[in-house]
């Protein structure tokens, strides 16, 4: 089976976004836990998200793929940013127990000119923090592009994270396509090996999730720009192979693609009907 999916918007509240992803024949989607901008989240209503667990029982979804605020840089420079994705993500983890059992995907951050070292040392000083043995959330550290100061544009990198995270058992890996395209790895070339690479440096058990998306850059080009499936330098036949890979296919794979809801409707089908059961 496809788990197939793509954000939709907590606005209206857990159910509703079960019944949208159902109006698309989505089985897994992606969330923002609080506005992306930041600020403080909706207050959750325990029936609503007891009326989503009940949708994603009865028709068999994958994992959900929440994600943090895109203002949540764990290795700012400033203290009080920090201060901010220390808050935000203890307070998000608390949160996704109304929706026990998923994951929750977040930016490593940018280091701002402090160097890799530092934002390595800083992230793992908030996931330590936060962390609880008792969470059912699985937390992912995502694949970046390396634009700018950003971290995690390595599978070095983001094994230095994990290897410094106390509770590593709560951690694992979100892969975005577009990211590790523009980050060098060459997963139209050569798949299996960008993902012998992953699995030797922080074990493909790590490997929880997939951000779905073609880039509108070249191979190794540390932009992040991402385009619809088919319409950029990966293309449609290497994300075709991406969801058919036995080590990927059993994954949730999230669409982060410059879409509407329709436009999402359009690329879950059409990757439905490239998928090899």
């Amino acid at each position: 089976m496809l788990y197939i999916g793509c954000h939709l918007s907590y606005s209206k509240g857990y159910e509703a976004m079960g019944k949208q992803a159902l109006e698309i024949d989505a089985n897994t989607f992606a969330f923002f836990t609080r506005n992306p901008r930041g600020g403080a989240a909706k207050a959750i209503d325990p029936e609503d998200a007891a009326k989503l667990r009940g949708i994603l029982t009865e028709n068999s979804f994958g994992k959900l793929v929440a994600h943090a605020p895109y203002t949540m840089n764990a290795c700012a420079a400033d203290p009080k940013i920090r201060t901010f994705a220390r808050e935000a993500m203890a307070d998000d983890l608390k949160r996704m127990e109304a929706v026990p059992g998923n994951y929750y995907n977040f930016h490593p951050g940018s280091h701002v000119k402090q160097g890799p070292e530092i934002g390595i040392q800083l992230i793992s000083e908030q996931l330590n923090e936060v962390l609880r043995e008792e969470q059912s959330t699985i937390v992912l550290l995502e694949t970046m592009a390396g634009k700018g100061s950003e971290m995690g544009r390595s599978f070095e990198e983001l094994r230095a994270i994990i290897d410094r995270t106390d509770l590593s058992s709560k951690l694992g890996v979100c892969l975005d396509t577009c990211h590790i395209w523009d980050g060098g790895y060459d997963i139209v070339g050569d798949l299996d090996g960008v993902l012998e690479d992953f699995d030797r440096i922080i074990g493909l058990d790590r490997l929880k999730a997939v951000h779905l998306n073609d880039s509108m850059n070249p191979l190794g080009a540390h932009k992040d720009r991402h385009a619809k499936i088919g319409e950029g330098h990966i293309g449609a036949d290497a994300l075709i192979r991406v969801i058919n890979h036995p080590l990927l296919k059993k994954l949730p794979f999230i669409l982060e693609t410059p879409n509407d809801i329709d436009g999402y409707a359009r690329e879950i089908k059409f990757l439905r009907e490239n998928f090899n059961d």
